[in-house]
């Protein structure tokens, strides 16, 4: 008989544990490291007021004298209503790029060592250091007609610079760490053997990867698209040069805000910018509803 046998967690009446062996020490309180809930929770609370709802609440602010015939009448406009929708494809296929080439590049970051690893594995996060701006005039300058990539495709007729192209290529830089650091936790706690079993029973490389790996994987894979496609909804700095803001074709929803406030017109970039916080909070709110029901079910 052991403490582990008397614990007070395993649910013993007051008889059992007053029978308890003598070496066993009295009961005592729970120590905890943080200050108790009250403290913390009120701490939590306060954090996320001030730095998530307070400013988020503002938004509904600065939209107190617009009316909802001219809150619709801005949304609902032909042009923003382009922006939405490319920065909504732009963002999608980013982030689905992002969700094949981060479990490629998480898995040789986590499953082989080689010489440069580490700075390979720094490099990850470096779209999160860079700043955005310096992000988009490097792109813009590497991906125009006379740059060192879009040159080669200029000779085939295929622009980058100033096309959905080129933001979506901007958009997928932005993302990738997301995807990255969501997948090499899960991969870190995989264990190999159940590759080898499924190997030892006959299963092929692919049936292996689509049957064992990726339905461990699904979680984190869809926080990090979620992630990334949140992101690049509201990503300003590294699209607005490889963009061009031509307007019906790469006037992203940012941009188009940013030209509002340009024209101290607020309530209307509030409007926009609205749009986009729904949106963000649906998509979050959805891929974390679908990683619970995909946990509970495994």
């Amino acid at each position: 008989m052991n403490e582990n046998s008397f614990s007070r967690n395993e649910g013993y009446t007051e008889e059992l544990w007053k029978k308890r062996p003598a070496f066993l020490p009295p009961r005592r309180s729970r120590v905890r490291v943080i200050p108790g809930f009250g403290l913390s929770m009120g701490v939590t609370l306060t954090m996320l007021s001030l730095v998530v709802l307070i400013p988020l609440l503002s938004v509904f602010v600065v939209m107190a004298g617009y009316s909802w015939a001219e809150f619709f009448k801005t949304v609902t406009d032909k042009m923003v209503l382009y922006a939405y929708r490319l920065s909504f494809l732009t963002s999608l296929v980013a982030a689905l790029i992002n969700c094949v080439f981060g479990v490629i590049l998480a898995w040789v970051l986590t499953r082989y060592d080689f010489p440069g690893r580490r700075i390979l594995d720094g490099l990850i996060e470096l779209p999160f250091a860079l700043p955005t701006a310096v992000a988009g005039i490097a792109l813009t300058t590497l991906y125009s007609d006379q740059g060192a990539f879009g040159s080669l495709f200029a000779r085939f007729g295929v622009k980058i610079s100033y096309t959905p192209i080129g933001i979506t290529i901007a958009l997928t830089f932005i993302g990738i760490p997301f995807v990255v650091r969501s997948l090499q936790p899960v991969l870190e706690k995989l264990d190999p053997q159940y590759e080898e079993a499924a190997h030892v029973l006959g299963a092929s490389r692919a049936r292996t990867f689509f049957t064992v790996i990726l339905p461990e994987l699904l979680p984190a894979l869809l926080v990090g698209f979620g992630l990334a496609f949140a992101r690049g909804l509201g990503e300003y700095g590294s699209v607005v040069f490889i963009a061009g803001n031509i307007p019906y074709r790469t006037q992203i929803a940012p941009l188009l805000i940013m030209g509002k406030l340009e024209q101290y017109n607020y309530p209307g970039a509030t409007s926009i910018a609205l749009v986009l916080v729904v949106f963000s909070f649906v998509i979050l709110f959805g891929i974390n509803a679908l990683q619970a029901k995909i946990n509970k079910a495994g």
